[in-house]
């Protein structure tokens, strides 16, 4: 296959960065779509930022994340509520994924409401919000008047890498569902995304559609910092609204069982309906829990608690495609990459 647009787009990049990008062949091109609202003037205006990330306490160490208008606020709350809970010892025993859902579900059911560019990050980790969520968790029982919508694929990639001076980059970045809007600029070649799905059309949402405004989106990537502010981890997953469900199982993992990068990454994983969607916390249908084939066979008990749950197929994408590189106590890095994904690897360069 070759994809010449796409080459002379790379080149003119790496000679003039940005506005070669969009001013440019890819930009010109952009503008000339037929019903396209872009603008030249559009393009000339960055709308990057660099920000400051939210940080939160949990099972010994310091988990950070970007904030809003990402939803990776929900990794940080829903590793609060659980560091709180009585984790069994064992991941194995059913009651690990019921309490570890149940955070998930309390810290984001909400989220479509509360979830916009403009919104207070700390804030939506308050103690009082965060301690309202833990307070409505019964060790025994699923709530029973929560909402699931149905599935939808996603098309994302995460990325990590350490440096020898022990620096971590945490990367992810997304076409948002499927193969972005089905659109390509065609003098270069270069598919158009969807993130604009994110947006609310109910007129006054704090997410609603319009003129320079910027989507909530679902991309959560991830650091941990040990005691006195030293790296300790990098990771995230691509999984639209899944990837904070995945990022909190695998912090429960590393942090207060002490698994491997390895063991963490392969073991089962929950995620609630819509593992792959975009919509999994707003109202239709009734709640489900979908547990990974490669799970323990004791997750099953999960209907005791109240669950109404379906066991799928092993190492399925829509539970994720999560990587990680945690430096060890002794300083070298262990990583691990996703065996459900179709294209990834861990590599050590020296």
């Amino acid at each position: 296959m070759r994809r010449p647009g796409v080459a002379r787009s790379l080149r003119a990049v790496a000679s003039g960065g940005r506005d070669a990008w969009y001013g440019g062949e890819f930009g010109e091109g952009l503008v000339r779509l037929p019903g396209s609202t872009i603008t030249e003037a559009d393009l000339a205006k960055s709308q990057a930022d660099l920000v400051e990330p939210l940080g939160l306490d949990a099972w010994g160490h310091r988990i950070w994340t970007v904030p809003p208008n990402s939803q990776g606020y929900l990794a940080l709350a829903g590793a609060w509520v659980a560091a709180r809970l009585a984790l069994p010892d064992d991941p194995d025993d059913p009651a690990w994924p019921h309490l570890l859902a149940e955070a998930m579900a309390e810290v984001s059911l909400d989220r479509s409401a509360v979830l916009h560019e403009a919104a207070d990050g700390t804030a939506l980790l308050g103690d009082q919000r965060l301690g309202d969520a833990f307070a409505l968790i019964d060790p025994t029982r699923t709530r029973s008047d929560r909402t699931a919508p149905p599935r939808a694929p996603g098309d994302t990639t995460y990325l990590c890498v350490v440096d020898r001076d022990r620096t971590g980059v945490s990367l992810i970045q997304s076409n948002a569902s499927g193969f972005g809007s089905w659109m390509v600029e065609p003098s270069t070649g270069v598919n158009l995304h969807n993130r604009g799905l994110g947006f609310s059309l109910v007129p006054g949402h704090p997410a609603e559609y319009g003129p320079g405004r910027r989507p909530p989106h679902t991309l959560a990537p991830a650091l941990v910092t040990a005691p006195g502010g030293r790296l300790r981890t990098v990771l995230g997953t691509m999984g639209g609204d899944a990837q904070p469900q995945v990022v909190l199982q695998l912090l429960a993992r590393l942090l207060h069982h002490g698994q491997s990068p390895a063991t963490a990454i392969a073991a089962g994983r929950f995620a609630w309906a819509g593992t792959s969607g975009f919509d999994t916390w707003a109202p239709g249908g009734a709640p489900e829990l979908r547990i990974e084939g490669q799970s323990p066979e004791r997750w099953d008990e999960l209907s005791s608690f109240g669950h109404r749950s379906t066991r799928v197929g092993s190492f399925d994408s829509g539970f994720g495609h999560a990587h990680l590189i945690d430096v060890v106590p002794n300083g070298s890095l262990a990583g691990a990459a996703d065996p459900r994904a179709r294209v990834g690897g861990t590599a050590g360069v020296w």
